[in-house]
């Protein structure tokens, strides 16, 4: 009485079809199909982000002042406080 035959299984697939229709479900596979990859590669991704982590960080590089060539149109949007 646990589980179902066959032909159970058969039926309760043909009321989903008639229900939803096969477009419909199509659809529906290729987005789970989607999610389940983007989540694999994410889950990949934060792992590499985790052991490259432990390694040395880069150096990080600052720019000061204007460069020479820098063009009088253009605004500078960084944000600084008066003084």
């Amino acid at each position: 009485m646990g589980s179902f035959s066959i032909w159970h299984w058969l039926i309760v697939l043909l009321v989903v079809v008639m229900i939803f229709g096969t477009k419909k479900l199509r659809n529906m596979g290729s987005d789970l199909g989607g999610a389940v990859k983007g989540f694999k590669d994410g889950m990949k991704d934060g792992s590499a982000s985790t052991t490259d982590a432990s390694a040395a960080p880069a150096p990080t590089q600052q720019v000061t002042g204007q460069p020479a060539n820098s063009d009088k149109s253009t605004i500078d949007v960084e944000a600084r406080q008066k003084s």
